[in-house]
């Protein structure tokens, strides 16, 4: 279900059927149908179509003997992803993604970011935790059981703030090293263990600019692919605007208005910044708060 903002990467068509994934049965059923169909993908990286959305294929587009990721169903029809365990060397990752990602409805942006996901969750947990041996896929691919032991292991998500920080009319925007030049965004930090949502916003607006919050609103939240993160925004009114910033997670940071912002969406010739890309949250963070959402 989508949120009155919008963010990018929700919204998928696909029911996710837990009555159907839980059951071996069923999915022997859904597997060997006729509609079954098999996303395409280019290791990690979605093939897209002319018209900008994600090609499916058939059950015998799979790859050798990879294991089927049960995606979900639309109407009569099953969406699966092969798991192909062999990730290519380090260093070697194409982020022919963002592009994908910036022409894609968000409803396809969604189902390949939870196939994305899943297949990088279960290449890095081909073991158990528990015991040490290999696991197998359960589930219809959203688990994996130990033989030996018979633990069974879940998916996981890290929880991450992005936050807006408020004072007189002004946003705090940041940039890191890696963002392209002028690009500006939202800080963000991951939830510790035993921390509040408010709490990690409080702490890691302090640890990144100084500055102290004093009080914290939700706003929204996006799974985030890169690998396994659920990003959840929030808006931070704080005391001064004075910044002490943290120059290792930080090169720079600034106080924009709500025009500047307006500006940086429009792609202005003068705007002060470059904004973040429509399909992420810190877009959906700054405009809901340029726009009085």
């Amino acid at each position: 279900m989508n949120t009155p903002f919008n963010p990018g990467l929700t919204g998928s068509r696909l029911d996710r059927a837990d009555q159907i994934r839980i059951k071996e049965d069923k999915l022997a059923e859904v597997r060997g149908s006729l509609r079954a169909r098999l996303l395409k993908l280019n290791d990690l990286d979605p093939e897209i179509g002319p018209d900008n959305m994600l090609v499916w294929g058939s059950m015998i587009d799979r790859p050798d003997d990879s294991e089927l990721l049960f995606l979900g169903m639309e109407g009569d029809t099953p969406y699966f992803a092969p798991l192909i365990e062999n990730a290519p060397p380090t260093g070697q990752a194409a982020y022919a993604v963002w592009r994908y990602l910036d022409i894609m409805p968000p409803e396809e942006a969604s189902t390949y970011a939870a196939a994305r996901s899943l297949i990088e969750w279960h290449r890095g947990h081909l073991f158990c935790s528990r015991c040490g041996n290999r696991s197998q896929v359960s589930k219809g691919g959203w688990g994996r059981t130990c033989q030996s032991c018979g633990a069974e292991h879940f998916p996981r998500v890290d929880p991450v703030v992005i936050m807006l920080a408020t004072f007189e009319g002004k946003a705090l925007v940041g940039r890191q090293p890696r963002f392209p030049p002028d690009r500006y965004s939202a800080l963000a930090g991951f939830v510790e263990p035993g921390e509040s949502l408010e709490g990690a916003v409080t702490r890691e607006l302090f640890e990144e600019a100084g500055v102290h919050a004093t009080s914290v609103r939700y706003l929204s939240s996006q799974p985030w692919p890169f690998p396994n993160t659920l990003m959840m925004a929030c808006i931070a009114p704080v005391e001064s605007d004075e910044l002490t910033l943290d120059t290792e997670e930080l090169e720079a940071a600034k106080w924009v208005t709500k025009q500047q912002v307006l500006d940086a969406f429009d792609g202005a010739v003068d705007a002060q910044f470059i904004a973040p890309p429509h399909f992420a949250i810190a877009h959906t963070l700054l405009r809901a708060w340029a726009e009085d959402k």
